[in-house]
């Protein structure tokens, strides 16, 4: 999703070079082991589609918890997928990186641990496919068209909302205009009646998100707590069609905005925030987005955060 290019972005990183060698440990190490082992003792529960009708094959999945139950949903999205790959980055070694098939094992770790300690966790998608049951109108040439790519955001909210979810989080990638651009950001819409929350819910995953990897000695810039106004619409806006003016004028991100009549008419009903926790155009950050053993830590990260935001309040 290329986006602004801030000037925390673009400040200078020389030092990332000598991280390198962090990832070169991490896949010589036995995490990336544990996690697929996770990972296929985990797609076994193949979960229970909310709306078989309404949704692609594997979108929109209930997944029960696997120990106790707090009787609480968290609603995950794995951005892109399918026709729409997202932004596509490069490894240190030259390997393509589709930010749609790297955010669905981080959705899919971070669903492992929360249901682990009790969630029930709805996804947007399980496989590497659209989240919508596409029709027609909503391809064109092979690939989305832009009606395709605003009803396949706007279908994760619609799920959301069917799942019933008491918090929604957007797990993306970020991408730049050039190589040096890096760091982590989470977004949040700061117009919905329930902005402070979104706010709080942001905060946190920037927080822990960031604490996970730099814990590791990555080193990765802290871009903050951004609202949605900042980050823009995730439907293209390249083209002068009238959704593309309409996706322009929203002035916030889909998947967590407000309701606009005639062109975003379901939006989310709960707290939510969006996560980059990478640039998968920068080689180092790219690199680490690919590791099964690196998007662990980033769901470590991400299910902290909403654990802290789902813990029963202590006042009174």
């Amino acid at each position: 999703m290329t986006k602004r290019q801030s000037a925390v972005v673009a400040r200078a990183r020389t030092v990332r070079r000598r991280r390198m060698i962090a990832v070169v440990l991490l896949a010589a190490g036995v995490g990336a082991v544990w996690v697929w082992a996770h990972r296929a003792a985990g797609s076994a529960d193949a979960g229970v589609a909310l709306d078989p009708t309404g949704f692609s094959p594997g979108a929109c999945v209930a997944i029960a918890p696997t120990t106790g139950d707090r009787h609480t949903t968290v609603f995950l999205d794995a951005g892109h997928g399918g026709l729409d790959p997202g932004a596509v980055g490069t490894t240190s070694s030259g390997a393509t990186v589709d930010e749609g098939k790297v955010t669905l094992p981080v959705e899919l770790d971070t669903a492992a641990l929360l249901r682990a300690n009790g969630f029930r966790v709805v996804v947007s998608r399980t496989t590497d496919s659209n989240v919508v049951r596409l029709t027609p109108p909503e391809l064109s040439g092979g690939e989305l068209s832009l009606q395709g790519a605003h009803d396949d955001v706007a279908a994760r909210d619609v799920c959301a909302n069917l799942s019933g979810a008491a918090v929604l989080l957007g797990i993306y990638f970020d991408s730049g205009a050039s190589p040096s651009d890096g760091g982590s950001v989470t977004t949040y819409d700061g117009a919905r009646p329930f902005s402070v929350a979104n706010h709080r819910l942001a905060t946190l995953v920037q927080r822990d998100v960031l604490a996970a990897m730099n814990g590791q000695g990555w080193q990765i810039p802290d871009d903050g707590v951004q609202p949605d106004s900042v980050e823009g619409s995730l439907v293209p806006t390249s083209s002068s069609s009238p959704i593309a003016r309409a996706a322009a004028s929203y002035g916030h991100v889909l998947l967590l905005g407000p309701a606009d009549p005639g062109f975003f008419d379901a939006p989310s009903q709960m707290p939510g925030a969006l996560v980059e926790p990478l640039f998968i155009t920068d080689p180092f950050e790219g690199t680490l987005a690919a590791r099964p053993a690196a998007q662990q830590v980033i769901a470590q990260g991400l299910a902290r955060a909403v654990e802290q935001y789902l813990a029963p309040s202590k006042a009174g």
